[in-house]
């Protein structure tokens, strides 16, 4: 993630922020063009280069700072607030949890949040995500449910998942003690939010730009045959759990469960790395790098974009290991657990070359 200054005043904001604390000024984020506006306060518009844009409808109900292009400044339609507009993150919801249970508007908020930093990755990484109105059978989709009691008394439980392009989140996952409480009944030493996020669209790319295609042998190689049975692995990672040195392999012990499950950890591991090397340059830490600076756009492997945009693997990797060492060193000066409890060995780097590869391949 990038660092945002207020257009009006300079102050630096984040993100998140739909004002800016220091000037009133009214804020809102352009995906298309990487960038924080600022509207006079209480405007609702905001224009640029002859261009005007609305905030998305989700702005009062969830926060949601994200902008809607309303036209050209002069034509009759950008004259017209865009009423019930969702921004692109927040139309790629189909769902929302039932809100009148009052739990459920901060949950929801929670996940739209996280969504939105999913979709600035994507958005940077050029990943198509569909067009929800010409293919809606293979447009990203989420639905965020919550789980509901029978009139027996009985719970019917939403299960997170992956299922043709649709996501599906159960919403207890955004409140931070059930959350904790499933991370330990899992043994899980990572689970938050933008983490699920993440690997369930792993699933979703491995459809899109793995199956059938030209990468499916070196996927099969990396990760193995995804056409062993799915619920018998998944039923025997259960009870038995991961293999005995699991670690040297595989990046998580869920990943051990089958080679779709080893893509989508490996595929969210791939966007933890480069989100956090960005946000790393932009506050002035890439000099961990081990002489690679994520910031110099001349240094071999960079393209123009910074990590997103890198040319290779191997220089993400360098300045990635040695910052999650000073990281964890750093958590622990302060009496907290590791920032990034994972190691890399070589084969999951082999892996991970292999979802920047996928990624970045002209499509």
């Amino acid at each position: 993630m990038r660092r945002f200054s207020c257009p009006t005043c300079a102050n630096e904001v984040h993100f998140r922020n739909s004002h800016c604390i220091t000037c009133g000024s009214e804020l809102g984020y352009l995906s298309e063009s990487d960038r924080i506006m600022a509207a006079p306060s209480g405007s609702g518009r905001w224009e640029d280069e002859g261009a005007v844009w609305h905030a998305c409808a989700n702005r009062q109900a969830i926060g949601c700072n994200w902008l809607v292009e309303g036209g050209r400044l002069g034509a009759a339609e950008a004259d017209v607030p865009l009423a019930g507009s969702l921004c692109l993150s927040c139309r790629h919801t189909l769902v929302i949890p039932d809100l009148s249970r009052p739990e459920n508007a901060e949950r929801w908020a929670m996940l739209e949040e996280a969504k939105r930093r999913l979709f600035y990755s994507l958005v940077k990484f050029r990943l198509d995500v569909g067009d929800l109105q010409a293919g809606p059978d293979t447009a990203l989709r989420f639905e965020f449910k919550a789980d509901e009691l029978s009139a027996d008394g009985s719970k019917r439980r939403v299960l997170t998942g992956h299922e043709n392009g649709l996501i599906t989140i159960n919403v207890a996952e955004a409140d931070d003690p059930t959350r904790e409480k499933h991370r330990k009944a899992m043994g899980e030493p990572y689970r938050t939010l933008i983490g699920h996020f993440r690997h369930e669209i792993g699933h979703y790319y491995w459809d899109r730009l793995v199956a059938d295609g030209p990468a499916l042998a070196e996927c099969r190689r990396l990760f193995g045959d995804e056409r062993a049975d799915y619920a018998d692995a998944l039923a025997r990672h259960y009870d038995e759990g991961a293999p005995p040195q699991w670690q040297a392999t595989h990046v998580s012990a869920y990943a051990c469960a089958h080679p779709w499950e080893d893509f989508a950890e490996t595929w969210a591991h791939y966007f933890h790395i480069v989100d956090g090397l960005e946000t790393a340059g932009w506050y002035g830490l890439e000099g961990l790098g081990q002489g690679v600076d994520p910031m110099d756009r001349a240094a071999p492997g960079w393209a123009e974009a910074g990590p997103y945009g890198a040319d290779e693997f191997t220089p993400l990797a360098k300045a990635w290991v040695p910052l999650t060492v000073a990281m964890n060193a750093m958590n622990r000066s302060i009496g907290l657990s590791d920032f990034y409890p994972f190691v890399l060995s070589d084969v999951i780097l082999g892996k991970l070359a292999f979802i920047h590869r996928l990624i970045h391949a002209p499509r």
